[in-house]
């Protein structure tokens, strides 16, 4: 009991005491704060009193498309936290090849009667894929917030981090270290994130060479196929999407008897779990999951609670995390 006390209680941010008067039913805390507590005991798996089971908690959707990235857990537990803090209890939905689909994840939440959704990475970064699911969450007038650059158009708000700030410190970097042939491995042709980071590139680099971007699914084997076609054209430094198709690239590299960073220098994106403890650590562009999760989870609430919402994206700040995977260009 008393484990879950100091539980319960580090997640909410309040006294063991307090969750002690909620557990009890005793007055003196506040109706916040007392949904807040019983969120907090959905969500770490403990069941409430009995006499307490009948007051169901908030529910809000917190739709994931994969959680073998790391990113994607990273965003699960800001987002997670945030929401308990508040009352609300996140319902994780994950999509898995073959599995449950995103459209039927909504379905299954509005018969649950959510409070809202946040979608955490999904098929409205991509423009040639449904997107009737989120028509019909418009139409609810459920309360829906999408994490990193959505297409046009879809009307909900939007939190992203700045995929043209991202690739310009990640190429900067590498064309301080000497590197000239650059090149980019990015997610599919209707990839909205990947299409801000070719935007960004050839802002950049108005001559980059089309041979000079490769396309891969969101996979360490799809980093690999993609950075082996680009080694093959020559380039010394590669950008990627995410950290898994940085690892992959480094994998490519190695396959081919390259060294990394000595031969070929590799930038990623995210800053993941792990990537300082890879060979060599990785060095990427680092997202302010931090911020973004708890925005995501304020511009929410706020539409919960009645307010007006702009559906225009609020753009974070990256950070460049300069590890081992990068270093001076070969000479030659």
């Amino acid at each position: 009991m008393t484990r879950r006390l100091a539980q319960v209680a580090k997640k909410v941010g309040v006294s063991e005491a307090t969750v002690s008067r909620v557990l009890n039913g005793k007055p003196g805390v506040s109706d916040s704060t007392r949904q807040a507590v019983l969120s907090a005991l959905d969500v770490l798996g403990y069941e409430r009193p009995t006499q307490l089971r009948g007051e169901r908690a908030r529910l809000v959707g917190l739709v994931l498309p994969e959680l073998q990235n790391p990113i994607f857990p990273a965003f699960a537990e800001v987002i997670g936290g945030a929401l308990a803090q508040l009352g609300l209890t996140p319902v994780l939905c994950t999509q898995t090849k073959g599995g449950v689909s995103e459209a039927d994840y909504v379905d299954l939440l509005l018969q649950q009667q959510v409070s809202g959704v946040v979608f955490a990475g999904g098929l409205y970064a991509q423009a040639d894929a449904p997107h009737d699911h989120y028509r019909q969450l418009a139409d609810r007038n459920i309360p829906v917030v999408l994490v990193n650059a959505a297409i046009e158009h879809l009307g909900f708000p939007c939190v992203s981090c700045d995929d043209a700030v991202a690739v310009e410190q990640a190429w900067r970097h590498l064309d301080s270290l000497g590197h000239e042939r650059i090149g980019l491995v990015l997610g599919p042709g209707d990839h909205m994130p990947s299409g801000r980071k070719l935007a960004a590139a050839r802002a950049l680099a108005p001559h980059l060479p089309d041979e000079h971007v490769a396309r891969a699914m969101f996979s360490l084997e799809g980093g690999q196929a993609a950075a082996t076609r680009l080694l093959e054209r020559g380039v010394t430094g590669i950008i990627c999407a995410s950290d898994p198709l940085a690892l992959g690239a480094v994998r490519a590299a190695r396959r081919k008897g390259l060294s990394v960073p000595g031969e070929i220098s590799v930038v990623g994106y995210d800053d993941s779990a792990f990537m300082n403890c890879t060979e060599p650590p990785l060095t990427t562009v680092r997202q302010p999951i931090e911020a973004m999760g708890r925005a995501a989870v304020e511009l929410l609430n706020a539409q919960i609670g009645g307010g007006s919402v702009t559906a225009e994206e609020l753009l974070f700040e990256p950070e460049l995390v300069v590890r081992g995977s990068t270093a001076q260009a070969p000479r030659g």
